[in-house]
């Protein structure tokens, strides 16, 4: 396969000036250009810092306090201070994530009681959500930003349709009534490919397929029937027969490409037999097997693969029926660990770092989705999180991979291979590894409009609390945060911010904001407005805490939780 990407590979380079572009941007001044950084408007010169909190740091290491940060300050107008509670040696690729994209504090503090947020976004993006607005049921409609900072959008309209069918998509995309589609189906790649009409970008499988357990509901509470099932079902039988070209059996939860992925034992060997004899004490066993009829790029036919699955667990004396589930129900109970069967899930890399596979999944702060967390993982996993010694971090992740195949929270099935495909005539067409096509540099042919069909509707817009693939690839057409990635790669480039710096133990960042940028409504950008989206999220019981779901399960999952998080069940 051809790799379309460049590997990020991060390298601690303390005080470190990163190139100022954002995407679209370029780095070089344009001939003649002399300017220097426009001089403090009146409203900067009056600006009033904030902090939060308000009244000091927080305190670190607490019952009240378990995550990484300590206080997030408003320095002056166009600097931001961010004080850990440790070092964090993802921080930048951390920042560049979609969910922590930088929203206007006024549009919050306007928005979010009301919960109008959930489809108002009001970013800096270079779309913004245009006439007829989002379209439930049908599309959403986008129009250019005319007072983006960077560089405009080629396409003045941008249009996203959803359809569940893969061949409903390159119906269309054959019929020219959409420019690109997301995840050709297993059997549509030969056709596009041999289509002189169609182009073809095949994604590296930086993904993971798994079927999940329920370590609260028996009899998933016993680690012998997890690691039996482990053994028991035929994951090469699934890629064989389910998977695109570029698709292979996971040794690890965490494909290979990242860092630190696959340190430690592989997976378990396909052995029915010993699985059998594991199970037989426990028979029968009547369960579920719970997904979302959502196709995605590490599960291109969800209800047959789970066919499949209930029948292979079936020679194994389980009887599992299949149970499908709205796509924002069966995120939010796998997220409040309400799934009691079998889950089938998966995972595409938002940036590229073991803490974003293992940290979101199996964290401290993670979610409830496979029950109670197992110290023999959670705590290696801190120790690869803080820790810039590159063989202590590999010695933490290969603890916590062996630790993972053990105690089976589940079972890791698939890096699927997938793609896009477009029209041939749209330059700047891509396909991107972590899966957040960037519009605004493409040219339909010289058409106004670039129409573009994923596989489903976004669940909500206010993605600091969104996971969907779907509702983030939208707002990342909208929405900017500090730093962003490359187009089409994986690089953490600068976009909000000129740049992000570290002192030397990476426990304060330190980042200088662009001047000059206006949000969609008029409001200007400034360092109040990056303290406020930060807060909202990472306090539980600030008032404007709320979204869809008020999960934020992102921000919990990659900072180690919320300040002041609600008492946990009991």
């Amino acid at each position: 396969m051809h790799h379309r990407w460049r590997l990020f590979t991060i390298t601690i380079a303390f005080g470190l000036v990163l190139a100022a572009c954002g995407p679209g941007q370029s780095a070089e001044p344009s001939d003649g250009d002399t300017s220097e950084a426009p001089a403090p408007s009146e409203s900067a010169m009056a600006f009033e810092p904030t902090a939060y909190p308000e009244d000091g740091p927080a305190e670190c290491g607490t019952d009240t306090n378990p995550t990484f940060f300590s206080q997030i300050s408003a320095v002056d107008a166009y600097t931001v201070e961010f004080t850990l509670c440790r070092p964090d040696v993802a921080f930048l690729s951390k920042i560049a994530f979609t969910p922590f994209a930088i929203n206007d504090a006024d549009w919050l503090t306007e928005h979010v009681p009301d919960g109008s947020i959930v489809s108002s976004p009001n970013g800096t993006g270079p779309y913004m959500i245009g006439e007829g607005g989002w379209a439930r049921g049908d599309s959403i409609n986008f129009d250019a930003n005319p007072d983006y900072w960077g560089d405009p959008a080629i396409a003045q309209t941008l249009v996203f349709r959803w359809s569940a069918e893969s061949a409903q998509r390159l119906v269309e995309l054959q019929a020219g009534s959409v420019d690109g589609i997301d995840n050709p189906g297993v059997t549509e790649f030969e056709t596009i490919a041999n289509d002189d009409t169609l182009e073809l970008y095949e994604r590296e499988g930086l993904n993971v397929f798994y079927i999940g357990f329920n370590n609260t509901a028996a009899p998933f509470d016993n680690e012998t029937v997890r690691q039996a099932i482990a053994m028991g079902i035929d994951r090469q039988r699934l890629i064989d027969t389910f998977y695109p070209p570029g698709s292979e059996v996971a040794t690890h939860f965490t494909p290979c490409a990242i860092p630190f992925g696959c340190e430690g034992d592989e997976w378990y060997e396909y052995d029915p037999e010993a699985a059998a004899e594991m199970l037989e004490p426990f028979l029968p066993i009547t369960t579920q097997i719970h997904l979302r009829d959502v196709v995605r790029g590490y599960l291109p036919q969800p209800p047959i693969v789970a066919q499949d699955i209930a029948d292979q667990l079936a020679d194994l004396g389980i009887t599992a029926t299949v149970d499908v589930q709205e796509s924002g129900t069966f995120i939010a109970n796998a997220d409040a660990g309400a799934l009691p069967g079998l889950h089938l899930l998966g995972w595409g890399a938002d940036y590229p770092d073991a803490t974003n596979f293992l940290d979101f999944h199996f964290g401290s702060g993670a979610s409830d989705q496979f029950g109670d967390k197992f110290p023999d993982i959670t705590e290696p996993l801190e120790t690869g999180a803080t820790n810039t010694d590159e063989e202590t971090r590999r010695a933490a992740y290969e603890e916590a991979n062996n630790a993972i195949r053990e105690l089976v929270p589940m079972v890791p099935v698939a890096h699927a291979g997938s793609g896009t495909a477009f029209q041939a005539d749209v330059s700047g067409a891509h396909a991107s590894p972590l899966s957040n096509e960037y519009f605004a540099t493409m040219d339909p042919g010289g058409r106004d409009t670039i129409i573009w069909m994923q596989n489903a509707e976004p669940i909500g817009i206010y993605c600091a609390d969104e996971t969907d693939g779907e509702s983030l690839r939208a707002c990342e057409q909208v929405m900017e945060a500090l730093y962003g990635f490359e187009i089409g790669g994986t690089d953490p480039i600068p976009a909000l911010a000129e740049e992000c710096t570290s002192n030397e133990d990476l426990t304060v960042w330190t980042c200088t904001l662009r001047q000059g940028v206006t949000f969609h409504n008029g409001a200007t950008f400034d360092a109040n407005d990056v303290v406020a989206s930060y807060a909202v999220q990472w306090d539980a019981e600030h008032p404007l805490h709320a979204g869809n779901t008020s999960a934020f399960t992102y921000f919990s999952a990659l900072w180690s939780g919320f300040l002041n998080p609600p008492p946990a069940e009991e």
